[in-house]
């Protein structure tokens, strides 16, 4: 099974089974670990907002025009963020490592 590794804002590391298919937002919550995502991946928000290793960051698909416009919202966006409900686990993915931010920028709580 492919693993992705998780690294939280104060720089710990978990690696965990990442089942093909899955969002990184899924795994995540499957794991207990703190990733919002309080649209539940529709596309509505930038709180699954994760930082991607460079050295993965090239092998993921591009993100689309409506993930981009979210991302302009995101708390600490850097050239590597991308929303972790639209990173979908392949074979290719094996071993992805992302980062947590230290915070979220929640658009939909009023």
């Amino acid at each position: 099974m492919p693993k992705i590794t998780f690294i939280d804002p104060d720089g710990n590391k978990k690696e965990v089974d990442a089942p093909l298919g899955l969002s990184v937002l899924e795994i995540a919550h499957k794991h207990g670990l703190d990733l919002e995502g309080a649209c539940e991946g529709s596309l509505a928000c930038s709180t699954c907002h994760v930082v991607v290793d460079p050295e993965w960051f090239g092998k993921l698909d591009e993100a689309s025009e409506e993930e981009e416009d979210m991302l302009d919202l995101a708390f600490g966006l850097t050239h590597t963020s991308r929303l972790g409900c639209q990173i979908k686990i392949t074979e290719e993915l094996d071993g992805l490592t992302v980062t947590l931010p230290s915070g979220t920028r929640n658009m939909l709580v009023e």
